[in-house]
């Protein structure tokens, strides 16, 4: 079944593959994409994924994070999307553009910028964003985002692309409103589970409109927030507190997930978790190494940025890895049996995320009712060629993917690839293979990894 095709709202799909949205510095600073974005997403393509959803792009012109990211708040960025998407196009592979707004969760930024901090109501966080608090947004500011999303789907829908996909998840901006411990508003916009809605549904409506009925139209949503993970630290803490301390439940959500199916979207990308990075969104280890190197670049940004690297810094690892490990490790299909209940209780079509690589497990997945269809990331940045492998019968590459993380947090300072040391010879290898996936795929392959011969202590 994974090589069946599969048609939604008039886009088919050569087989139930996706590349789930990545991101990385392949953008200029003004956020307009380089050919480094139009190689990346092609290497892809070129290796027989059945469709690609690009990493968030950010509506705002006044926030997106970090720095270098693709952007689509203006039309100036239409052009040189247009030729990176005609370009997979051409391999047959169908193209979506996610879009979306961090909020509060903007975590980088040229200077601290006030705009950095805008969210559903007024707060504290310390893991997720680098103002030291957020604020709440006006009437004024949530109409002007609504109509930012109605723009940029227009915008994506002018670069050629298949179809678009509306991020309420991953704690970002719209995931703010919708969870109750970030959303204590008490006007049309909060105070309920319907009023929490408001927004998204806004958004829906607006981009609807926007694109029209014809056009491909996706969201991304939370299953269940599980605002404990991967710590909480956000102040005040909100009555009841289950509110507090997990946020939304599947019940809460697969009643967005019905409403969401009768304003016209045509299908649901289905994670778990509130904010980037997390256990249930991303699957398997903390890179606490990473999380310095992170923490580190923003230490300048704000009181809390700097508290936060000083307490990573000082704190000693035999501590710290255990403290921040609470509630990671890889648990395969870790969001397989949430997205099973939107399938059957919604009735649209499904995609499922998070710690899928191996061709048996996928194909159970599909041929089980689960889901429809299955997005990876991490595993594709670590063999490309896995849908080959896959039609091969091949069942799992011969080094895969450790779910380790690095790539998550390191390609927000240095170019995308992975950084798993378990999975190379040398240092040396490791640092061809992350420079190849900008080249031209014309001209540079990416450099296959031998089967034996691990050295963890490359980096």
């Amino acid at each position: 079944m994974i090589f069946e095709a599969i048609t939604i709202n008039g886009v088919t799909f050569s087989n139930r593959l996706l590349r789930s949205s990545i991101g990385g510095r392949t953008a200029y600073y003004d956020g307009t994409v380089t050919n480094a974005w139009k190689n990346f997403e092609l290497r892809f393509a070129q290796h027989g994924i059945g469709g690609i959803i690009s990493a968030t792009l950010n509506v705002d012109p006044e926030r997106w994070s970090p720095l270098e990211y693709p952007q689509i708040s203006g039309d100036e960025f239409i052009q040189e999307l247009r030729e990176g998407v005609s370009a997979v196009q051409r391999e047959g592979c169908p193209y979506i553009i996610q879009i979306g707004d961090h909020g509060y969760q903007t975590q980088t930024s040229l200077f601290s910028e006030e705009a950095d901090q805008k969210s559903a109501s007024k707060g504290f966080d310390l893991i997720f964003g680098y103002r030291t608090s957020r604020s709440e947004m006006s009437i004024s500011e949530i109409e002007k985002s609504v109509q930012q999303f109605a723009d940029a789907a227009v915008r994506v829908q002018n670069a050629g692309c298949d179809g678009l996909e509306v991020t309420a998840s991953k704690g970002y901006l719209i995931h703010q409103f919708l969870n109750p411990a970030t959303n204590r508003r008490t006007d049309r916009y909060g105070g309920s589970v319907g009023k929490r809605f408001r927004l998204l549904r806004e958004v829906v409506t607006t981009v609807r409109e926007a694109v029209g009925h014809d056009y491909l139209f996706g969201v991304r949503l939370s299953a269940n927030d599980f605002n404990y993970l991967p710590v909480n630290f956000r102040w005040p803490p909100v009555r009841p507190l289950r509110h507090y301390w997990f946020g939304n439940t599947i019940k809460e959500n697969l009643e967005y997930a019905r409403q969401l199916k009768d304003l016209g979207v045509d299908y649901l990308h289905i994670d778990n978790g509130f904010g980037f990075i997390n256990p249930k969104g991303n699957t398997g280890s903390f890179p606490v190494d990473e999380a310095r190197m992170f923490f580190n670049s923003t230490r300048h940004l704000s009181r809390k940025a700097a508290l936060r690297a000083a307490l990573l810094n000082l704190t000693p690892g035999f501590f710290l890895r255990p403290l921040l490990g609470i509630g990671w490790g890889y648990q395969r299909g870790v969001n397989l049996e949430d997205a099973r209940r939107f399938r059957q209780e919604v009735g649209l079509p499904i995609i499922a995320n998070g710690g899928f690589q191996e061709r048996f497990y996928v194909e159970q997945a599909l041929t089980s009712g689960a889901c429809d269809m299955v997005s990876m990331a991490r595993p594709l940045l670590a063999n490309p060629d896995l849908p080959r492998l896959f039609r091969q019968g091949i069942e799992e590459p011969k080094k895969p993917c450790t779910f380790c993380n690095r790539c998550a947090l390191r390609t927000t300072l240095f170019p995308l690839g992975c950084y798993e040391p378990k999975r190379f010879e040398s240092l040396k290898e490791m640092e061809e293979q992350i420079y190849a996936w900008s080249a031209n795929p014309e001209e540079v392959s990416i450099p296959n990894l031998s089967s034996s011969g691990y050295n963890a202590s490359a980096i």
